[in-house]
């Protein structure tokens, strides 16, 4: 079974990536390359955004220790050790055995090919560890590099949810992918 990601201890690694446990060093990069770029925040995440002051308890890159439904990753780029980004699987439905993905890498981090291969190892979490049945991601319309990261990892375009999505003052559509476990499987082994 060849799979293109390798399980070694603490992480789980893909071809150019990494997912590991978040680790208390990277919350301050992530807030201060991820969440307080506004533009591109407010246009990736659902909720409102809110100014965080450094080091504060309420940075959304605090790992919650209780939540069942989601399980967050710090991405690494395996060539350098350099902390890439955040990916989730967030929304898990364990009795539909289902899940709803997420990534956001840094802005020097992108258009390297690390997104698509975060997405493969957590797809590989997902369907093999899991052993949930469906993933899904869902994006902005507009979002083209999401949108390939996902395709190029094997999500297929199911839809678009009519403005959906309130970004900048202003309802947006949203574009959603999904991929199935058997599909997962069919493209790996």
């Amino acid at each position: 079974m060849e799979t293109g990601v390798r399980y070694e201890r603490r992480m789980l690694r893909g071809e150019l990536t990494g997912l590991r446990a978040r680790q208390d060093s990277d919350i301050a990069v992530l807030d201060s390359e991820l969440h307080d770029d506004v533009e591109t925040r407010v246009r990736t995440d659902s909720r409102p955004w809110r100014p965080v002051s450094p080091g504060s308890a309420a940075s959304s890159y605090r790992v919650a220790r209780d939540a069942d439904d989601t399980v967050c990753f710090s991405v690494v780029e395996l060539a350098t050790g350099e902390l890439a980004g955040d990916a989730l699987l967030w929304g898990i439905d364990l009795h539909n055995r289902s899940a709803h993905v997420g990534i956001s890498l840094r802005p020097a981090c992108r258009g390297r090919g690390l997104g698509t291969d975060a997405v493969l190892v957590l797809c590989r979490y997902g369907f093999a560890i899991l052993g949930l049945q469906r993933l899904q991601a869902e994006t902005l319309t507009d979002n083209d590099a999401m949108i390939a990261v996902a395709t190029r990892a094997g999500f297929v375009a199911e839809g678009t949810l009519r403005r959906a999505a309130w970004v900048n003052g202003e309802f947006a559509d949203e574009t959603i992918l999904g991929q199935l476990a058997t599909d997962w499987a069919a493209a790996t082994h």
